[in-house]
Formats: C-alpha cells, sequence, structure tokens
C-alpha cells in the first residue's frame, strides 16, 4: 500500500511554485502548490502529465486559451503541449500530478498536425519594417520578406487566419542621412522610398495584408505617445542623465549612422547602438575608439539627461518569454551574453527634429527612439488591419490569444527579443505576448556584404520579372542564410535556373507531357497493375509530402530544406521513370506502365501542390497543365490524377532562361532594415 498526503513542509522550488513528490507510483507524481496570484512558469516536455485540482480556484492556460482549474477538475497534456497554471482565488492552489514517458505517443504528438496549428487564433506575421532609405536588394529579400511569405501561404493552405504585416520605417535616422545626401527633406525621402519598396515586395509576388507607413497614418504618432506615457507610468523608464557623444566641430549629437567605433562586446567595427557582427547593443559612449561620420576630431563627452530604461534587471522575465513561443537558441544566448552584464541602461529617446516627440514634457528637443517605437508598430499594424477587416483589434488593448509571428535579420534580435517583450511587460502587465521569432543572418553577395556605397547588390527591381520570380523565389529558398552567412552568387543562380528548374524541373514535365500525349491521347490514364516498385514510389512520395509538410510548419521552418525536399521529389521521380523505362514499351507490361505513368503524375500533381507557397506561379501553371483548380489546400496525402484529365504539360513552359544582359546598377539606398 502507498499511502500520501498533501503536507505543505515538503514543498520545494519546482517550475516557478511548489512542489514535492510521490515515490513508488510507477510513474512520476507529486503534490503541488500555487500561492495566490502566482503561477507556474510556462513549460513543455515530452512525458503524458495530468492534474487533478484538490485545492482552490485557477486556471489552465495552453497556447492563449484560458480553462477553469477548480476541485475535482482533471486536466490532461499530451507530450510537448506548453502549459501553464495560474491561481487566480485568495487561497493556495493545491493539485496532484502524475506523469509518465510514452516514447510513441511523444512521436505522435511531436507529429500531431492540430497541436502544431494555430486553431482559430489570428496568426500576425510580421516582417521587419524596411526602412524607407533605399530600395530592397536580394540581401533583403531572401530574409525576413520571403520567409513571412511562404509562412503565411503554408498556414492559409492549412486553414489558418494568418496575415502578412510590414511598414515603411520611417522615422529611422537613416531616413534622414539619406534625405541630406539626396538634397530632399525626410518625409519626402522617406515617401519615396516607401512607395519604391512596396513596388518591389509586389515584384517579388510578396502579398503584404497590411503595409503602414507610420509618417502618413494620421492616428500613428498619437497612438505612439499613449504607448510611450504607459511604459512611462510603469515606473521603470525614467529620465536619467548620462554622457553622450557629440561632434567635435557641429556639436551634433552622434547615434546610429552618424558615429563609428569599436563593439564593446566583440570589438568589430560598427555604428552606434547596435553591432551587426555580435547583435549587441552599446549605448555609444562605450564604444572603442569612436569618431563622427561628420568631421575629423574626436568625439566630446558631455551629459545629457534621456529617458532610460534600466533593461537589465528584466532578464527573468525576458527568459520567461522565451519559454512561451518558438525562440531559437541563437536569441537565448543573445539574451544571456547581454544580462550577464552587470547593468544596461538603453536611452528610449533621442535628441532629434525627425521622429514622434513624448507627450512628457520632462525633456526638449528629443523624440521616441525608433526601434522602441517599432514595438508599438506591429500593435498598429494590427489595429488597422482589424479596421480593414471588421475586427475588433486594439493597438492598447493586445489580445492573448493572438499569435505573434516575427522575421527579422539576426542584427535585429536585440531589439525584437529583449527589448520588445520588456517595453510590452511594462505598458501590459497583464498581456503576455505569445511571440514565435524566426531570425536569419547576412547573405552576402560574391562573398562581401551587400554595399549600397560600393554599388556592391542586386537590386530586387534589376532582376524580379513575371519570368524570373519564381525561380528567384527558389533560389533564394535554397540559399538564404537561415542559420549562417551564405553567397549569392550569379553564376549559380544561373546554374540552379538552367540546370535544376529548366533542365531538370521543365524537362522532366515536358517529357512526362509527350509520353501521355503519345501513348495516351493527352488524356491522364488510370493505374492499372501495380508492382512492388510502385507501391514503394508511392510511400516515397508520401515521405516527401511529410518531409516538405515539416520544413514549413511553425516549429521546423526552414525554406533551405522545404526547396531541397522539392528537389528530391523530382529527383525521386526521375529515377523511378528511368527504372521504368525499360519496359514502358512493352505489350506484356502495359497495365503495369500505365500504372508508372499514372504514378508520374500523381509526382507532377503533388509538386505542384507543394511548391505553391515557394513559387505560387509555377504552381499554379502547373496545376493549369494538369486541367486542375488552383491549390488553395495543403495536401495530407497523395492523389492519382483523375483518369481522363487532360494533360498539357509537353509544351509548357515553366521557366525561361535569364536575359543575356547583366545588371543594370539600380541605385538605391542602403535599406538598413536589416537582412
Amino acid at each position: 500500500m502507498i499511502f500520501s498526503r498533501y503536507d505543505p513542509k515538503d514543498l520545494e522550488a519546482a517550475f516557478g511554485i511548489r512542489m514535492s513528490s510521490i515515490e513508488g507510483l510507477g510513474v512520476g507524481a507529486g503534490w503541488g502548490r500555487v500561492a495566490p496570484g502566482q503561477a507556474t512558469s510556462i513549460h513543455q516536455h515530452d512525458e503524458t502529465e495530468f492534474f487533478v485540482i484538490v485545492a482552490g480556484q485557477g486556471e489552465f492556460v495552453v497556447d492563449g486559451r484560458s480553462y477553469p482549474a477548480q476541485p475535482g477538475t482533471l486536466a490532461l497534456f499530451e507530450p510537448f503541449e506548453a502549459h501553464v497554471l495560474a491561481n487566480t482565488g485568495t487561497s493556495d492552489l493545491v493539485f496532484l500530478t502524475q506523469y509518465w514517458r510514452d516514447a510513441d505517443r511523444a512521436l505522435q504528438s511531436a507529429r500531431d498536425e492540430e497541436r502544431l496549428g494555430f486553431g482559430d487564433r489570428p496568426v500576425f506575421v510580421f516582417s521587419t519594417p524596411p526602412t524607407p532609405n533605399g530600395d530592397l536588394h536580394l540581401g533583403h529579400l531572401s530574409g525576413p520578406y520571403l520567409g513571412a511569405d511562404v509562412f503565411v501561404r503554408f498556414q492559409r493552405m492549412n486553414g489558418s487566419e494568418a496575415w502578412h504585416l510590414t511598414g515603411s520605417d520611417d522615422y529611422q535616422s537613416y531616413v534622414v542621412d539619406a534625405a541630406l545626401r539626396e538634397g530632399r527633406e525626410p518625409a519626402e525621402t522617406a515617401a519615396h522610398y516607401s512607395a519604391e519598396i512596396a513596388q518591389t515586395l509586389a515584384l517579388m509576388d510578396i502579398t503584404l495584408d497590411q503595409y503602414t507607413v507610420t509618417n502618413a497614418d494620421p492616428t500613428y504618432q498619437q497612438g505612439l505617445r499613449d504607448f510611450f506615457s504607459r511604459v512611462v507610468a510603469s515606473g521603470w523608464a525614467t529620465v536619467v542623465e548620462r554622457d553622450a557623444l557629440f561632434d567635435a566641430e557641429s556639436g551634433q549629437y552622434l547615434y546610429e549612422v552618424d558615429v563609428q567605433g569599436g563593439c564593446p562586446g566583440c570589438g568589430s567595427a560598427t555604428s552606434g547602438n547596435i553591432c551587426e557582427d555580435c547583435g549587441e547593443p552599446n549605448t555609444v559612449v562605450d564604444l572603442t575608439e569612436p569618431w563622427s561620420t561628420g568631421s575629423v576630431g574626436e568625439p566630446r563627452r558631455a551629459p545629457l539627461a534621456r529617458w532610460t530604461l534600466p533593461l537589465h534587471v528584466f532578464r527573468n522575465e525576458v527568459a520567461a518569454h522565451h519559454r512561451l513561443g518558438r525562440v531559437p537558441a541563437r536569441l537565448r544566448e543573445l539574451s544571456d551574453r547581454i544580462h550577464a552584464r552587470p547593468a544596461l541602461d538603453i536611452p528610449l529617446t533621442h535628441p532629434a527634429s525627425w521622429g514622434v516627440s513624448p507627450a512628457e514634457a520632462d525633456v526638449d528637443g528629443q523624440v521616441i527612439w525608433v526601434w522602441p517605437e517599432m514595438s508599438y508598430g506591429f500593435l498598429h499594424g494590427i489595429q488597422a488591419l482589424g479596421t480593414r477587416l471588421g475586427r475588433d483589434w486594439k493597438a492598447a488593448e493586445p489580445e492573448q490569444d493572438w499569435k505573434i509571428v516575427h522575421f527579422f535579420g539576426y542584427d535585429n534580435s536585440f531589439y525584437h527579443s529583449v527589448l520588445y517583450p520588456v517595453l510590452y511587460r511594462l505598458a501590459f502587465p497583464d498581456w503576455e505576448p505569445d511571440i514565435d521569432y524566426h531570425v536569419n543572418e547576412f547573405y552576402l553577395l560574391e562573398g562581401s556584404k551587400f554595399s549600397t556605397s560600393r554599388r556592391h547588390a542586386i537590386w530586387g527591381k534589376d532582376i524580379l520579372t513575371p519570368d524570373s520570380v519564381d525561380a528567384v523565389r527558389y533560389f533564394l529558398s535554397r540559399t538564404r542564410p537561415e542559420t549562417e552567412r551564405t553567397n549569392f552568387q550569379r553564376h549559380a543562380y544561373e546554374t540552379a535556373l538552367n540546370d535544376t528548374l529548366i533542365g531538370t524541373w521543365q524537362r522532366w514535365l515536358n517529357d512526362l507531357g509527350t509520353r501521355v500525349a503519345k501513348h495516351y491521347d493527352g488524356k491522364a490514364p488510370d493505374a492499372g497493375t501495380w508492382t512492388q516498385e510502385h507501391a514503394a514510389f508511392l510511400r516515397g512520395l508520401g515521405t516527401r509530402l511529410a518531409a516538405i509538410t515539416g520544413s514549413l510548419r511553425a516549429d521546423g521552418f526552414s525554406l533551405n530544406r522545404a526547396a531541397a525536399e522539392l528537389d528530391g521529389l523530382v529527383s525521386d521521380t526521375l529515377r523511378f521513370s528511368h527504372l521504368e523505362s525499360a519496359t514502358a514499351q512493352s505489350p506484356a507490361w502495359k497495365d503495369e506502365a500505365r500504372t508508372g505513368i499514372a504514378l508520374e503524375l500523381a509526382a507532377a500533381r503533388l509538386l505542384g501542390q507543394l511548391a505553391r507557397p515557394l513559387m505560387p506561379r509555377f504552381a499554379g501553371q502547373l496545376a493549369t497543365a494538369l486541367s486542375l483548380p488552383q491549390p488553395t489546400q495543403w495536401p495530407h496525402t497523395v492523389e492519382l490524377l483523375a483518369p481522363g484529365s487532360e494533360v498539357r504539360l509537353a509544351d509548357a513552359v515553366f521557366f525561361r532562361p535569364s536575359p543575356s544582359s547583366g545588371s543594370s546598377g539600380h541605385k538605391g539606398g542602403s535599406g538598413e532594415a536589416g537582412q
């Protein structure tokens, strides 16, 4: 007999609360207590676990949804379901828990499509708002914008309410720099390049559901001031006088593009406020050997009062936020590195004439720094989208069921994954934002960083046409820098276009169409007799389907893997076709031969469905050539083409060679949105 009673004296700290274990049951078990106003830390694990509420009142929170927890409630969580138990009452919430490992159940949960989806939650997918000081080049396009576009297309094909939002980050100091160089006002410069950027995104077939032009939106500035005032009202953002850097000759306040020096973290050369190499912020005065871009004299130091946030005190809050959504280890490591500093006081305002001044009158001639501003901009975008859709979404009242997904370059990581969660906590203490982060590294051009000043760039408008867009999307998906810096080489792109897309994909599809026209009067044959090789090939198509699905799901999202698996599907089919060709014309094996053709057509159909998020034009053209409707739903199985369907593949042109002329050398700004 095993007899155990809850005893608060036996409890020890665990999962953010206090628990004790029960031994001898054959499974893990224990008593737990959640004090009034407290909650367990959010967590997930490979065990199956259930809770039985014994006393008190509270709620379980799972994927942004709340469920009551009261005496007599039993809640079971499958492996990998993130969960929280919160006490909403005035007395201790006491529970019994049991948990055990079941390898088959864990694997099934890891594959569960419903768990991996977002249900009926609204999903807001943000690509970093680009800086309107220049157009977008392939480095930009390969990162946040293509990633977010493919993510949204896949989610919609799986029934999610997902939207792609971005905008024009008008109040960046880089806009002022570009305006000075071009002899225009900042507002004119921002408006010009904002329109150019929108055109380039459209050329890339990147469909935006919300594009916020911050300087043109009549409600944006007041909304930003109100958000900033909420942060100030928390008591953590205060006016602090600390040293700043100023140009030795003009006296200009130095930050961001106006100052260069050595990163205090890694030592690399960097501009003010953020290091592109290590991702760490700087406060400008901590740069080693700083120098002004406006003069040759050594910058002078002088005290300056600015609204400032002691970010270092929020280490635990940031870590708790990182346990809620998809946060790559790269970002968690950056947060640990930043919070290892003894102190990090981040200015939230800077002296400038371009930007939005706070409502508070404590400092004069300063504007809300554009990076903290962006945290509000995301919420404003949701509100603006909701207004058009007739949905009651408010920037000032973020909702717990919102699922937010961010795509950005590593040089923006500090702002997105460390600073913004803290600002949200201060502005909205009762909101726990559920955010997934997808980060990419720098995309190089022929071994060096894309550079506007050296005209070392391939601009979107130089390469994107209706004939090339899917080839560009394919190649960028195949080579984008997801885990490390990668390199765009023009000859590699041409090789992929000519040898892979034209020489392999299109050649196979044309040849398949020719064989169907010659032997089956241009109509899809019904499958006949099946061999073991046929069944094995069908099974292999199912494996490719599962692999591509896994590479586009939220938890394992990788365009590198998705594009590689599409190539693999075509390679598998070519191998199968080659093997089947030995008896394809033999009268004795005609029933087996038509099964082989039916399976090749099934592979072509599947290729079009699976390519839809990455290569929407190709997918649509392939569907038309197979007499199918446009693919709008993600396939969950491999289907044969309906017998008798007209097949028009023989002369279909899906990809065309690039024109012989090279890049036109489009002149644009640097677009410091981060790749």
